[in-house]
């Protein structure tokens, strides 16, 4: 009966202090209700107490609280926020030189400064995005999105997050621990699934290149691979596991 707290910069731990037991007719419509105490034992074990009427008042109150914890808080969005839900924050990174790391057997342990792509990456409930733009400016709801052409992704710019460290929230607060979290990874082998850039020699090839400096400070575009997806039909879930 108790967890953990990851809407707040500091784990806290939680634990149930009662319960709503809700009494209905046959067609589910609550009529009446009972508010109990919960207690635990030393083992964790939480037991439901006697229980009386709700207090009109007091349920107010307690919804009153909840709603003031769980609802999202009003904040400042940068413009390179693209979607927020209750689930997901997206967001796009402008192109750049970055730091990558590399610790595989057909590349060794490499690092150097390349250069990347325009970036949209989304961080969700079910998981953390990354998907290539052609353009170098912020991305519209017609921005066609283009294959992340990184290791360690999946089909449909899924992250192998593996033992990166990345934040607990999702919110707009915790956007730069996100990208932390995937630059600062070693990428260590290309994954299963569609293929990521172009390149005549393949993916080690072309990542070879990059970390010999071949393309300058300019990210190959025609490298990128269509996903014959818009920005738009991501941010609504057009696919079944983008949701």
């Amino acid at each position: 009966m108790k967890g953990l707290d990851i809407g707040s910069d500091r784990v806290e731990e939680l634990a149930a202090t009662s319960a709503i037991l809700l009494y209905s007719r046959q067609d589910r419509s609550a009529v009446y209700g009972t508010v109990h105490p919960v207690t635990q034992d030393k083992g964790g074990r939480a037991t439901i107490g006697a229980g009386r009427p709700i207090d009109r008042m007091a349920l107010f109150d307690c919804l009153r609280e909840l709603a003031d914890n769980a609802g999202p808080k009003a904040e400042f969005l940068p413009e390179t926020v693209l979607a927020v839900s209750q689930d997901a924050v997206m967001w796009w990174c402008r192109p750049a030189m970055r730091r990558v790391f590399f610790d595989c057997p057909e590349i060794g342990r490499r690092s150097a400064v390349v250069p990347h792509p325009g970036l949209v990456f989304r961080a969700a409930s079910n998981g953390f995005s990354v998907f290539a733009l052609q353009e170098a400016s912020r991305p519209t709801p017609d921005s066609m999105l283009h294959e992340p052409p990184y290791f360690n992704t999946w089909d449909w710019g899924k992250i192998c997050i593996g033992s990166a460290t990345v934040p607990k929230r999702i919110d707009i607060g915790s956007i730069a621990g996100w990208e932390s979290g995937f630059f600062e990874s070693a990428f260590t082998h290309p994954n299963h699934g569609n293929q990521r850039v172009s390149h005549p020699k393949g993916e080690f090839a072309f990542w070879n290149d990059m970390l010999d400096g071949k393309y300058g400070e300019q990210f190959p575009r025609d490298a990128l691979v269509s996903m014959d997806i818009t920005l738009a039909e991501l941010i609504a879930g057009r696919k079944g596991d983008l949701k």
